[in-house]
């Protein structure tokens, strides 16, 4: 499997609603990031798709390293190849 664009070196803050349905980006490659626009169908990767159980401020990777999908884990800061 090939590895996603990195889309940005930190975490996004998005508000994110309760019950509602979303779509994180895993290519990298979306202009909406950190969420898909279809950009990931010329890849092998496909959306996460996630729904937050309370409605607040949530920190989105974009890196694309997470082991937390789709929320950040810190793993931006490990060193870069």
């Amino acid at each position: 499997m090939s590895e996603p664009v990195r889309a940005g070196n930190g975490p996004k803050k998005v508000t994110l609603e309760e019950g509602k349905t979303y779509y994180w980006c895993q290519c990298g490659r979306s202009s909406n990031q950190p969420f898909c626009d279809g950009s990931h169908k010329v890849t092998e990767f496909t959306p996460k798709k996630f729904s937050p159980k309370e409605t607040g401020d949530y920190y989105l990777c974009m890196c694309k390293q997470t082991g937390n999908q789709p929320y950040c884990d810190g793993s931006h800061r490990k060193k870069q190849n």
